[in-house]
């Protein structure tokens, strides 16, 4: 990995450094686990305590936290943001990318009618279809698979194990971890005349993916049953995310790991959702909403709201019924002691002790 001393890193992040400019610094870890020539970051308050017992020789600290002697030996560099400026320190010590070398592995299979860009690079047992145009500089690691007739935009990366189905459009600079499925058949079926099995939908659209868009490992977007499901530029996608057929999500989404969206959920632009969020199908989400982990969604969200809760509903009222939810115990103790010192419930319409 690279090195860079405290002061190469200051002026990097554009931070204001407080204590010696020569310290050498290999890589980054957290506050617990960093050793003696290694970056860690403090953005919160809350974590600042914990200062004094690391061995870490810097840290990137957040403006808003008052701390202004790092102690002997080692370094603060104050930031206006500590998570971004760790963002940039990480591209900084990254080690070199593992990729596979320009041009076709002697064991990729290649359609003769497929145009290949300049500087790509395919690795082994990669398989590129019949009227497949890959741009230029994009990078399918081992076991990618693209079939017939899609265009992927310049300077992507697909990691091993991708499957884009046929005729689906990517943009430019999209990354595809590992066992992400693109255009796989929606989930569509109807029960057979006499009530005997199901009959499959065929689904003969596509999926159209905007300009620097990321998709996690094993995350699965379907085709659409007729025109497109559509995902906005620079959206991303967390790890076993599923786009049911007909989704259509805005500019600058982002969801986490397990959300669930089915078919013909219409997600408008900067929406947030957080870990196992669902979506039912044919609902609208506005812009800049955001959805906290676990909601069932079940109607419509208009711009700018938080949601929460099973079902979801507005945050104010998902919080008034769980704080009366956490209340019950208490109530439900004071009623079995009402209970028992009037000798039991009413009988005959005879009415309890008198408060």
């Amino acid at each position: 990995m690279p090195t860079y001393t405290t002061q190469e890193i200051a002026a990097q992040v554009q931070g204001e450094l407080i204590g010696p400019a020569d310290l050498s610094i290999r890589g980054a870890e957290t506050l617990e686990l960093a050793q003696p020539g290694q970056l860690t970051f403090i953005g919160d308050i809350k974590y600042a305590p914990a200062w004094t017992a690391s061995r870490a020789s810097a840290a990137l600290l957040d403006q808003s936290i008052a701390l202004t002697d790092p102690g002997p030996g080692r370094a603060f560099i104050r930031v206006a943001n500590a998570d971004l400026a760790m963002a940039l320190v990480l591209d900084l010590l990254a080690p070199p990318r593992v990729r596979p070398a320009a041009g076709v592995h002697p064991s990729a299979v290649i359609d003769p009618t497929a145009q290949i860009g300049a500087g790509v690079a395919i690795g082994a047992h990669c398989y590129v279809g019949a009227g497949v145009r890959i741009a230029d500089e994009t990078i399918l690691h081992p076991n990618v698979t693209i079939l017939d007739e899609c265009t992927v935009g310049p300077r992507c990366e697909f990691y091993p194990g991708v499957v884009l189905r046929e005729r689906c459009t990517i943009g430019a600079r999209c990354i595809f971890h590992a066992g992400a499925v693109i255009g796989a058949d929606g989930f569509g079926y109807r029960p057979a005349p006499g009530g005997r099995g199901l009959i499959k939908i065929t689904h003969i659209g596509t999926v159209t993916i905007g300009n620097d868009v990321e998709i996690g490992a094993n995350a699965c977007v379907d085709r659409g049953k007729f025109s497109a499901t559509v995902i906005g530029d620079g959206t991303k996608l967390d790890n076993l995310v599923q786009i049911g057929h007909n989704c259509r999500i805005g500019r600058a989404c982002v969801f986490s790991g397990q959300v669930g969206l089915a078919g013909s959920v219409t997600v408008g632009d900067g929406v947030m959702m957080g870990g196992k969020v669902g979506v039912r199908d044919h609902l609208t989400i506005g812009n800049r909403v955001k959805i906290a982990g676990y909601a069932a969604i079940m109607e419509d969200i208009p711009d700018g709201q938080v949601w929460a809760g099973y079902p979801a509903q507005e945050r104010r009222g998902a919080l008034r019924e769980h704080l009366a939810v956490r209340k019950l115990p208490a109530l439900i103790e004071k009623v079995e002691h009402w209970l028992a010192s009037s000798g039991g419930p009413p009988q005959d319409g005879a009415s309890g002790p008198s408060r």
